[in-house]
């Protein structure tokens, strides 16, 4: 691995300000220091800065001599990243700079997110800003905020300040294709107050489960591939186990982004002392079972045993505890429907993302249902509602994130297809993708606007080791630029 100055690389105006990127943290919600940054930039640059009131930053380019009459193109991506680093990994995502290194033609982080998704969309936005050589019409660049933790900056986006007819997003992962439609959203919340009890005086022993190894990936992206969920594991082995073993739950924790599938979840318990070669054996014939489910797929799993030494504790009460792990462990999960419509693209997914249970926090859960169909995301999430309901548990729905219909007639979709013909010679694959682009939500606010989403190889986003290959990049400035230049009067 050769740690890289990003500068170095080609096209040196896209990567040294994807450096910049990596310089300075930009967790979801915490953009604010980044897109202070980027505005004073610009405005060192000449151009028109404006931040909306949520903290959106739309940046005002205008057009090179004799292009002033041609569409306007909105260029867009968002300025967050998710942070997930590896167990044991002592990154602070709100302090410390990303370091990524080669490893042959891909740029990674090897225990940490990389924020490729979408700091390369970023990067390329800027690039035009910075340009000098570019023959364009009018130019804006939109750069949202928390698109990865609940799109906020999409769905609270002013109305009325965005004067492009064409929109360009940059947050897609497979350079070749153009994509012209995604799916929509909707967060399952579970919120309950649990009832804790003193343990049974009796010999106990206190134990942590872990569940580790797993390989993550992105909730819509990779759901179709088989990969574990560290919070179904763990809490299918409780559900079948605890009370065989006389066990009580302390706490269970897993996952930390909704839209990332779970790499790892713990699990506090206690149980008699003469019930510990029990659990030993039974942890064993269980992994033993996932490793052969996940073969080929999730081959690092494994499942952890360590003693505590504290054994006073309260626990959840029986019934609960019953409760929370029949809703836990057979909450649906994974791909629930395939497109009839559209070939090999899943149509509703859920990601049971995040699960917080403790004395202090009670039941917390962020479960991620995505679709195709705004409609069967709104069924589907309602179904994951009334299931939590049969155990006595509260659950509520979030505000729906709107899919993005395609337009395969679209002036901007031909553009750019006329672009990859241009520099490339070749006929770019159309998608749609199981996955949330803000693009749907924009379209709400502005109707009127033709869209199209294309980036460049980028794999593992939404997990440690995330990785973009250079030279799509590369390809992916070649194509904006070449489709810029070929940008229409307006009619």
């Amino acid at each position: 691995m050769q740690h890289v100055d990003l500068s170095q690389l080609s096209p040196q105006i896209v990567w040294k300000h994807f450096q910049t990127l990596c310089q300075i943290p930009r967790p979801s919600k915490q953009e604010h220091v980044l897109r202070e940054h980027l505005a004073n930039w610009a405005k060192q640059q000449g151009l028109t800065v404006y931040i909306d009131r949520i903290g959106n930053l739309i940046i005002r380019k205008p057009a090179t001599s004799g292009n002033e009459d041609n569409v306007g193109v909105i260029l867009q991506g968002h300025l967050d990243m998710v942070t997930q680093a590896n167990r044991g990994s002592n990154h602070n995502f709100m302090r410390d700079p990303l370091r990524p290194v080669l490893e042959q033609d891909w740029l990674v982080t090897p225990e940490t997110t990389l924020g490729a998704d979408n700091g390369i969309g970023v990067a390329l936005a800027l690039a035009v800003l910075e340009s000098t050589d570019i023959s364009h019409g009018p130019i804006e660049v939109l750069l949202t905020v928390d698109e990865e933790a609940g799109m906020s900056g999409a769905r609270l986006l002013e109305e009325g300040v965005l004067t492009g007819q064409w929109l360009f997003n940059i947050d897609t992962e497979e350079w070749g294709e153009l994509y012209l439609g995604c799916a929509g959203s909707q967060d399952v919340e579970v919120s309950q107050a649990l009832e804790y009890v003193a343990a049974p005086q009796m010999d106990l022993e206190s134990v942590e489960i872990c569940v580790t190894g797993l390989r993550g990936g992105h909730s819509g992206i990779d759901i179709h591939l088989g990969r574990g969920n560290a919070n179904v594991i763990l809490s299918r082995f409780l559900h079948q186990h605890l009370a065989e073993l006389e066990g009580y739950l302390i706490e269970f924790h897993g996952g930390t982004a909704r839209n990332a599938l779970p790499r790892e979840a713990s699990t506090k318990v206690i149980l008699p002392k003469k019930n510990i070669d029990l659990l030993e054996q039974r942890l064993d014939e269980y992994e033993a079972q996932w490793l052969q489910a996940l073969k080929g797929i999730d081959d690092q799993f494994n499942i952890d045993l360590r003693l505590i030494q504290d054994t006073h504790h309260d626990v959840l009460e029986t019934q609960q505890q019953n409760h929370v792990l029949a809703a836990l462990s057979g909450c649906p999960y994974g791909v629930v429907t395939w497109s009839e419509v559209l070939s090999d693209v899943v149509e509703t997914s859920n990601n049971i993302g995040v699960v917080h249970i403790d004395q202090a926090q009670g039941f917390q859960a962020v479960i991620m249902v995505r679709s195709m169909r705004n409609e069967s995301a709104e069924h589907f999430s309602q179904q994951i509602v009334e299931h939590f309901a049969k155990y006595d548990l509260a659950a509520t729905r979030a505000e729906l994130v709107s899919g993005w219909t395609p337009n395969p007639d679209s002036a901007a979709l031909k553009c750019l297809q006329d672009a990859y013909q241009t520099a490339f010679n070749i006929e770019p694959e159309l998608k749609v993708i199981h996955a949330g682009l803000e693009c749907g939500i924009i379209a709400q606010h502005y109707p009127h606007l033709q869209m199209v989403s294309f980036g460049p190889d980028i794999k593992g986003a939404h997990a440690p080791g995330e990785r973009v290959k250079v030279d799509t990049v590369e390809k992916c400035w070649k194509l904006l630029v070449t489709a810029l230049e070929q940008v229409p009067k307006a009619h």
